[in-house]
């Protein structure tokens, strides 16, 4: 497929798919005119390094990585590697449901600052009676 229709498919850009390949994450195949040419597996590699850098990994990282995603296949470095990664995004999930745990605790107290501002308690709202 054209660079058009693989950066459609994928949900990016074209200049983002240039940039995978200045990166050396991306290798295409060209036409005899130059034009870049992808295989359909490649709409589903790009939406991982989509996920990859969403998850704050750098081009560096992914492109260590890259033998991984294919074959399965991982010398002790690139295993190392994703441990790490994995740990840190642990780590960030987890920083992220405290911060959810937070947010729904100040939704609630800020329900019922309001309720109690406009003079119902949670307990008449509950019976269908106002204050």
């Amino acid at each position: 497929m054209k660079i058009g229709e693989l950066a459609r498919r994928a949900g990016v850009s074209v200049r983002a798919l240039r940039y995978y390949e200045e990166q050396g994450l991306l290798a295409p195949e060209r036409t005899p005119s130059g034009q870049r040419r992808y295989a359909e597996e490649t709409v589903e590699v790009v939406r991982l390094f989509q996920r990859f850098y969403s998850a704050g990994l750098s081009s560096r990282s992914i492109a260590a990585l890259l033998p991984c995603v294919g074959g399965g296949v991982a010398t002790e470095e690139q295993r190392e590697m994703l441990n790490v990664e994995r740990d840190r995004l642990a780590a960030r999930v987890e920083e992220m449901a405290d911060t959810l745990d937070r947010l729904d605790r100040l939704i609630v107290d800020a329900d019922l600052l309001d309720r109690e501002a406009r003079g119902r308690s949670p307990r008449s709202e509950a019976a269908g009676v106002s204050s």
